[in-house]
């Protein structure tokens, strides 16, 4: 099940920002100012030593919240990534980067990966000039991602979005205007800048 309760809490608990509040907003101002404070009423002493288990179960969940998945979902994840000769955490962050939410908000269409969710499935997007309503649709090398009509670029969240000139473009992802296009192969970089990938094979090869 898709965690859906107050998400400053989850990004205290992992002690780190992991996108899920729009940047520039009281709330996610609030968050940097508590993000070394883990939740609860004990604060920073409520911190203890952590096993090698519970660091692996910390990463995975932090990977999880981070791209709004289930338990089930992440697994399914790296199973397929699993089954592929290579690198297995490369392959899982390519499954997970590859999902049209995720590239609607690497392009900067949405401030978040939540909005960008929300909107793939109220289908505001066209890939290769087609809608699709289905967020986790796994986008190819050489697709156009482009808005389904031009209301949807006048919806505030949006406009907000697409007026922020300080967004990371992913190396592998071009975008002009409001028309977005997939340049290369993903690569894990971008993830394992927050996540340790390395402590998520080991969790699900239990």
């Amino acid at each position: 099940m898709r965690y859906t309760g107050p998400k400053n809490r989850i990004a205290r608990r992992e002690g780190m920002d992991l996108g899920l509040k729009t940047p520039g907003t009281k709330s996610h101002a609030n968050l940097l100012k508590k993000i070394n404070v883990p939740p609860g009423q004990h604060g920073i002493n409520k911190r203890k030593k952590v096993s090698e288990r519970g660091k692996q179960i910390r990463e995975t969940q932090k990977l999880r919240f981070m791209f709004g998945l289930s338990a089930g979902q992440l697994k399914g994840y790296f199973l397929r990534a699993v089954q592929k000769t290579g690198n297995t955490g490369l392959f899982l962050s390519q499954f997970l980067e590859r999902r049209l939410d995720n590239v609607v908000y690497r392009l900067g269409f949405a401030p978040t990966r939540a909005s960008a969710r929300q909107m793939v499935t109220h289908r505001h997007f066209k890939v290769n000039d087609k809608r699709v309503g289905i967020a986790s649709y796994q986008v190819k090398v050489g697709d156009v991602v482009t808005f389904a009509k031009e209301a949807s670029v006048k919806i505030p969240a949006i406009e907000k979005a697409l007026a922020n000139k300080d967004m990371f473009m992913a190396p592998w992802l071009e975008k002009k205007a409001t028309v977005g296009k997939v340049v290369g192969e993903c690569t894990s970089e971008l993830i394992e800048k927050q996540i340790i990938l390395r402590l998520v094979i080991e969790y699900f090869s239990r």
